[in-house]
């Protein structure tokens, strides 16, 4: 991504750290929550690659390709998904900024002649928006409640919440990853 290099190597490593919560908490009990930790682990993992500083390291045109055809893969995904579950919507709308991203700095690349005009495109501030609702939305979410305060038992029965299944830690985790692609939009 463009801007400077030490706040890109921030959301690189802030991205990674997030990917790899979320490849711990595929150890869940619950299949559910496996599943989707998976998801968001690609999501963290591929945000922390993209957003490694362009000073340092910039990736040729087909990089950019290849991660739009990924993130490409994992929209299609997401909206098979979205039958069972409206959650999944939101890994949708993610996977395909991702994809909007990758074009943008496929079309931004060295050798590659753009033709844009100025401002900020219409498509990346419809995605600014929902992202700033997100993080406002996830945020909310972990503000402590005294209703909420109470741990429910683990889901296996034994009364104790394990560490990959605390819905607080997921909450905490898609927030960050949330923060992190309004940072990549505005470095867009």
């Amino acid at each position: 991504m463009h801007g400077p290099a030490s706040p890109g190597w921030l959301l690189v490593a802030l991205c990674a750290v997030t990917g790899s919560y979320c490849l711990l908490r595929m150890r869940s009990s619950v299949e559910a929550q496996r599943r989707t930790a998976g998801g968001e682990a690609l999501m963290g993992f591929g945000m922390a690659a993209m957003a490694v500083p362009a000073a340092v390291a910039a990736p040729p045109r087909w990089a950019w390709l290849a991660y739009a055809a990924v993130f490409g893969a994992t929209a299609v995904r997401a909206l098979w998904a979205t039958r069972t579950s409206p959650h999944h919507v939101h890994h949708l709308v993610g996977a395909g900024a991702m994809v909007y991203m990758a074009g943008a700095m496929a079309a931004a690349s060295p050798g590659h002649h753009a033709h844009g005009g100025s401002g900020v495109p219409l498509l990346t501030g419809v995605l600014l928006l929902y992202f700033t609702g997100y993080v406002l939305r996830s945020g909310r979410r972990l503000l402590p409640i005294s209703a909420m305060s109470a741990t429910p038992g683990a889901p296996d029965g034994t009364g104790t919440v394990g560490w990959a299944d605390r819905p607080e830690l997921s909450q905490a985790c898609r927030l960050t990853m949330g923060i992190a692609m309004l940072a990549m939009l505005v470095a867009l």
